[in-house]
C-alpha cells in the first residue's frame, strides 16, 4: 500500500486518464471521484488550453483547479487567467524560425486561437471541441500563451531555437509536434504559484516531468523514457490499472 499524506492529487489528462482522444473511462472517473470524496483537492493539468479541458471533463469536478497550456493558464473557482505570455520580440523570432523550417503552427491566446493552414487541417480536429473559442488571425490575439508547431522540416532544430530564446520546450516522442511555453513556465511552477507544495502526481509524458519530480507520490502511466527514475511507480497505460492506482492516495488520505 502506498502511503501519502498529501491532500492534493494532480492528474494529467491525455495519455494518463484519456486514451481515445474523446472520453475518460468510467473506472477512472469513479476512482477520481473517490479521491475527491476522501478529501483530496483535485488538479487537472494539460498541455491543452483550459477551454479544451472543459469538454473532456463534461461538467464533472466543478471544484477542481485546471492548469492548461503547460502552466501558462490556470482556472480556479471557474475563472480562467493567463499566468504567462510570450514577449513580442521572442514570439517574432520564433515565428521566423517556424517559417525557416516551414512549420505549421497553432497559437493559443487566453481563449481564442490562431492556426496556419486550411480549416480542415488535422490538428484542428483536436482544438476547441466545445466550440468555446474563435479562430482568429495571430495579430488579433491579445496575448499568446502557448505555441505548438507541427510538420516542420526539422523539428529538432526548431525546438533548439526555442531553447536558445529561453522558452520551455517539449518535443513529444512519436509525434511530429513541439510545443513552446513562455520563459520557464511549466505545470509545477504553476502549481506552486497556487500555494500547493505537497501533492500526488499522475503523468505520462515529458511535459509532466517536474510534477513527478517534486511530488510526494508520483505515478507514471506507460513507459515514456523521459520519466525514468523520476516517478516512484510505473503502471500500464490501461484504464483499470490506472483507476486502481488513482484510488490508492484516496485510501491513504488521513482524516481531517
Amino acid at each position: 500500500m502506498i502511503i501519502s499524506s498529501a491532500r492534493t492529487t494532480v492528474l494529467d489528462i491525455d495519455g494518463t486518464l484519456r486514451y481515445d482522444g474523446r472520453t475518460i473511462d468510467r473506472r477512472i472517473l469513479a476512482a477520481v471521484e473517490a479521491c475527491e470524496r476522501a478529501g483530496q483537492r483535485l488538479v487537472f493539468a494539460s498541455a491543452r488550453p483550459v477551454r479544451d479541458l472543459l469538454p473532456v471533463l463534461d461538467g464533472a469536478f466543478p471544484a477542481a483547479t485546471l492548469i492548461g497550456g503547460n502552466g501558462s493558464l490556470v482556472s480556479d473557482d471557474g475563472r480562467v487567467r493567463a499566468r504567462a505570455a510570450f514577449e513580442p520580440d521572442d514570439l517574432g523570432e520564433l515565428l521566423v524560425a517556424a517559417g525557416l523550417y516551414r512549420a505549421g503552427h497553432l497559437a493559443d491566446g487566453p481563449c481564442d486561437y490562431a492556426c496556419t493552414g486550411p480549416a480542415d487541417r488535422p490538428i484542428l480536429g483536436r482544438v476547441d471541441e466545445g466550440r468555446l473559442a474563435r479562430r482568429v488571425d495571430l495579430a488579433d490575439l491579445p496575448a499568446v500563451v502557448t505555441f505548438l508547431v507541427a510538420d516542420a522540416t526539422d523539428l529538432a532544430a526548431l525546438a533548439e531555437a526555442g531553447r536558445v530564446l529561453g522558452m520551455t520546450v517539449n518535443h513529444h516522442l512519436g509525434e511530429p509536434t513541439v510545443d513552446f511555453a513562455p520563459g520557464a513556465t511549466d505545470m509545477w511552477e504553476a502549481l506552486t504559484s497556487l500555494g500547493i507544495e505537497e501533492y500526488n502526481a499522475f503523468g505520462d509524458d515529458i511535459n509532466d516531468l517536474d510534477l513527478p519530480r517534486h511530488a510526494r507520490h508520483a505515478v507514471r502511466g506507460g513507459a515514456h523514457p523521459g520519466l525514468d527514475g523520476v516517478a516512484g511507480v510505473t503502471v500500464a497505460a490501461d484504464p483499470g490499472t490506472v483507476a486502481e492506482e488513482v484510488s490508492r492516495p484516496a485510501a491513504a488520505t488521513p482524516a481531517a
